[in-house]
């Protein structure tokens, strides 16, 4: 019988559980959950995890561990990602987290969390030809040049939507200047990525979940767009246009606007503004088409890997 793994994404915006089984390949899901903690909220930029931030990890990890003593897990994975690296009060975090409810969580590295990422989304889309990988995350962003059989190249930029949110997007809409800041430091910061880009030549870009979700439920929305989702079930493949039309109506609305919008979460209601500047960013400078999205992501390539080690 296949064992029931509770596999937990700690990320910077938004902290994810998922208890599964994996059997001949194949997820199976018994419960999903998430809590928008925005753990870098308030000091992301400082390297701190703000007090308000802080109790809204703790609680959501007692919510989750209360979840997983109602099902016969086998093992418990825990990873911390960017704003769990940089804090300095993150040690103090993980402890307090151990002692009140025995989770035990693992600080990853960028290029290990784009391995994780890269399973996962592996398992949701067709790599059958050279792609780009891009997981917006809010303290980080990662990217995997690859194809099914392997990764080419991996790495993590500390662009992430809500540092530059802090950083850059101080108008609403955001305007001309701001927008002009984010471009040049995204220059600056993914030059490497260009050049990287050159030699393995990405044919489409896969984004994971995140942002990206949020781009296919309002291409959706406004063009109809969801027949593609028939075949394969985890993965939504846009139309170009509409892509750029969905992006471009989000950098140039309101917080109103997003707000009211029942398909923006309230977590992405501001970093979407700057994840589509990022995703747009990427799609011109690499000059990629063709994209794709995968609900798949790192918790399950957590889950995958832990499932195939046990």
């Amino acid at each position: 019988m296949s064992k029931i793994i509770a596999a937990l994404d700690l990320g910077t915006n938004t902290f994810h559980l998922l208890i599964a089984s994996v059997e001949n390949g194949k997820i199976h899901k018994y419960v999903e959950e998430q809590r928008h903690v925005k753990l870098g909220e308030g000091g992301i930029n400082k390297g701190l995890i703000a007090e308000q931030a802080y109790e809204r990890g703790l609680e959501a990890l007692r919510f989750f561990k209360s979840i997983i003593d109602s099902y016969p897990v086998d093992l418990i994975r825990a990873n911390g990602t960017a704003a769990l690296r940089t804090a300095a009060n993150g040690d103090e975090f993980i402890t307090q987290v151990k002692n009140e409810t025995g989770i035990e969580i693992g600080i990853i590295p960028g290029d290990r969390e784009a391995e994780l990422i890269y399973k996962g989304v592996r398992a949701a889309v067709e790599l059958d030809e050279s792609s780009l990988i891009m997981d917006i995350g809010g303290g980080s962003v990662e990217f995997i040049f690859c194809n099914q059989a392997e990764i080419f190249w991996k790495r993590s930029y500390p662009v992430g939507a809500a540092k530059l949110m802090a950083t850059f997007h101080h108008s609403d809409p955001i305007n001309k200047n701001d927008k002009e800041l984010i471009h040049l430091h995204l220059i600056r910061e993914l030059k490497e990525l260009k050049e990287i880009a050159g030699k393995f030549r990405p044919l489409k870009l896969v984004g994971s979940a995140g942002a990206f979700e949020t781009f296919a439920a309002l291409e959706v929305d406004q063009f109809g767009e969801g027949k593609n989702l028939q075949k394969q079930p985890h993965c939504h493949v846009f139309t170009s246009h509409h892509l750029q039309t969905v992006i471009q109506n989000l950098i140039t609305s309101t917080h109103i606007d997003r707000a009211n919008n029942s398909l923006i979460l309230p977590v992405r209601t501001d970093m979407i503004v700057v994840a589509s500047l990022l995703a747009q960013f990427i799609i011109e400078e690499l000059q990629l088409s063709r994209v794709e999205m995968s609900t798949f992501s790192l918790k399950e390539g957590l889950l995958i890997e832990s499932a195939e080690s046990y």
